[in-house]
């Protein structure tokens, strides 16, 4: 079988390897769409992991089930697959802190997603494997696992009916923060980024207003939007403790800032404690998500709320991976760039 692996950030093969073996839990599925993750294109998270089989966020269909697997899913069925997968039993879980699990940890899909066929190990298909429902076409399904991230996001955020959004980075996890922000009790969602298609395309989703840090003070102009009160909830995207600081900076009194992505290796964020206490600000983190997030998620995409005319922009053939992965990168007018397999 096919598969694009990375060795460099900017060297992608397209090679041949063994079709995995199924274990007696196991599942293989062939697969059918996936997407090019925002968070794989950060040079220093990737390369650390090289070579390897890119590619974490595939739909597909099970061909094959060992014969002990405990699942209620048949060969046919049509998959999203999650690839991290918790105990459900540890402390960590039992908290709803499923990242922390080290089953989630350890646990991952074999080769990777862009891969024609994906091994798909008990645990994962046992805690994190859903069946698509047939309204939904394989490239909604791609939308899971980045949508079930913004879930988690936006839960973390513990935003109230009523609040303002300020969301700094407006690239396809931006964007779906956008979507989902009305579900979350947004009244009024404010979009920063720098370049004019995805300042546009936010406000094409539903975003009040969108602001372009090229150009304008981000501070002074969530000032002057919000009457001087400040962001109630800010997400920070870009991977930068410039851009923390930022979110810091513009978040109202009692209010909560969410780091969406980790910042660079050797960044130190320094803020002074008692700007922080006496304005009672809270600092979130928000690293991947868990299983409750991608069945929320899988219903939001249901609803029709996330979609691929939505935020899919681009489409690419096995082949055409390293392309995909460069436009990704590159983070100017595109979104979502999905690879599509044969068949579909």
């Amino acid at each position: 079988m096919k598969v694009a692996k990375l060795y460099r950030f900017n060297d992608i093969r397209i090679e041949n390897v063994p079709v995995p073996s199924v274990g007696p839990r196991d599942a293989l599925v062939r697969t059918r769409a996936c997407g090019i993750c925002s968070g794989d294109v950060m040079p220093w998270y990737i390369e650390k992991k090289a070579p390897l089989v890119i590619g974490h966020e595939p739909v597909g269909e099970i061909v094959a089930l060992g014969r002990e697997a405990d699942t209620p899913l048949r060969p046919g069925d049509r998959v999203f697959v999650h690839h991290h997968a918790p105990c459900l039993h540890c402390r960590s879980c039992a908290r709803g802190d499923h990242v922390q699990c080290v089953t989630w940890r350890k646990t991952k899909i074999e080769p990777g997603g862009l891969s024609e066929y994906i091994l798909v190990p008990g645990i994962n298909l046992l805690n994190d494997t859903l069946r698509l429902p047939d309204t939904l076409g394989y490239e909604e399904g791609t939308l899971v696992e980045p949508a079930a991230c913004v879930v988690k996001s936006l839960r973390r955020s513990s935003m109230r009916e009523g609040d303002t959004l300020l969301i700094i980075g407006l690239g396809v996890m931006g964007q779906m923060h956008v979507l989902l922000a009305r579900e979350f009790g947004a009244r009024t969602v404010i979009g920063a980024d720098r370049v004019p298609f995805r300042l546009n395309k936010a406000l094409e989703l539903g975003a009040d207003h969108v602001i372009d840090v090229s150009a304008e003070d981000l501070n002074g102009r969530v000032r002057e939007m919000t009457g001087g009160a400040m962001a109630d909830i800010v997400i920070v995207g870009p991977n930068s403790v410039e851009a923390m600081e930022q979110g810091i900076r513009t978040v109202a009194p009692g209010g909560t800032v969410v780091f969406f992505t980790p910042a660079k290796p050797g960044e130190i964020l320094s803020a002074d404690p008692n700007y922080l206490y006496f304005r009672d600000i809270n600092l979130v983190t928000s690293y991947s998500c868990g299983p409750d997030d991608t069945r929320k998620a899988l219903e939001y995409i249901g609803r029709g709320i996330i979609s691929a005319e939505k935020i899919v922009t681009h489409r690419f053939p096995l082949t055409g991976a390293g392309e995909a992965y460069r436009l990704t990168a590159e983070a100017k007018d595109s979104l979502k760039c999905l690879i599509i397999f044969d068949g579909v």
